[in-house]
């Protein structure tokens, strides 16, 4: 049993969120609000802390789940009072730095990817392929565009028109979420928003992020020497690694595999 003397002062603690992986919808190997969510309200409410910490580690992924998390956040901090400060380690691209745009302050290493301010969709098309094996598509809809987008029909400039408009729409989200965020930070006269990354000190100077730094040292530079750093993360029981839950892993492992390759990762 622990005593608490009262003329004591306990050193200030400070709670460290890991956020890394893809950003997506299903399975314990991405992060959602689901699967985060608890994790970020018990963070936020332990031990008073006297700020939160989020280890980002993220390529992105949906801009909803994204943006779900980064709400999450923002509310506990003000509903709280406690500053949020975000480390980037190997990138924070897209859904990633929207999530990293959630904290007060962004710190990354050197080498450190960041942006990615866009939205992408892609897909395939194999009309042709089927075509020449002999295989028929057959599909039936009630609605003009529901089989928007069907990969095994060619392509309908009509269903592109308005895929870019829900992909601008969803742009606009972004870039307004990043310019609230970053507000009297970013440069005047310069778009940021093209999907372009950087390097952590250009990252810097554009101020998308407010400079170099990793977390140990940079939490005992503000909070002192003997500041605690209570961890969080979603714990995996050992049944969830076998059976079905294992081969979802393993696939949602080769595309997020795929996603950091896009940044030379």
């Amino acid at each position: 049993m622990r005593i608490r003397l009262p003329f004591l002062k306990s050193p200030p603690s400070v709670s460290v969120i890991r956020l890394s992986g893809m950003i997506g919808t299903q399975g314990r190997a991405v992060l959602n609000d689901a699967t985060m969510g608890p994790v970020i309200e018990k963070a936020f409410a332990k031990g008073k802390p006297a700020a939160v910490a989020l280890e980002i580690n993220s390529p992105g992924g949906s801009p909803v789940q994204s943006s779900l998390i980064g709400a999450r956040i923002r509310r506990l901090s003000e509903e709280k009072n406690i500053p949020v400060i975000a480390f980037v380690e190997d990138v924070a691209a897209s859904g990633g730095y929207w999530l990293a745009a959630a904290a007060d302050e962004i710190y990354a290493d050197p080498s450190s990817v960041v942006g990615s301010i866009g939205v992408i969709s892609a897909s395939f098309g194999v009309h042709e392929f089927i075509r020449e094996h002999g295989v028929e598509r057959r599909v039936y809809t009630a609605g003009q565009s529901k089989s928007m987008l069907d990969p095994f029909r060619p392509e309908n400039p009509e269903d592109v028109a308005r895929l870019k408009v829900l992909l601008e729409d969803i742009h606009e989200n972004f870039i307004d979420h990043v310019k609230t965020r970053r507000a009297g930070k970013l440069p005047e006269g310069q778009d940021l928003f093209t999907g372009e990354i950087w390097l952590a000190k250009r990252a810097a100077e554009l101020g998308l992020i407010d400079g170099i730094g990793h977390l140990k040292p940079l939490l005992k530079d503000r909070f002192g020497d003997k500041v605690r750093m209570r961890r969080y993360g979603v714990k995996r029981g050992l049944l969830s690694r076998f059976g079905v839950q294992m081969m979802q892993d393993a696939v949602q492992g080769i595309e997020e595999r795929a996603a950091f390759a896009r940044f030379g990762l």
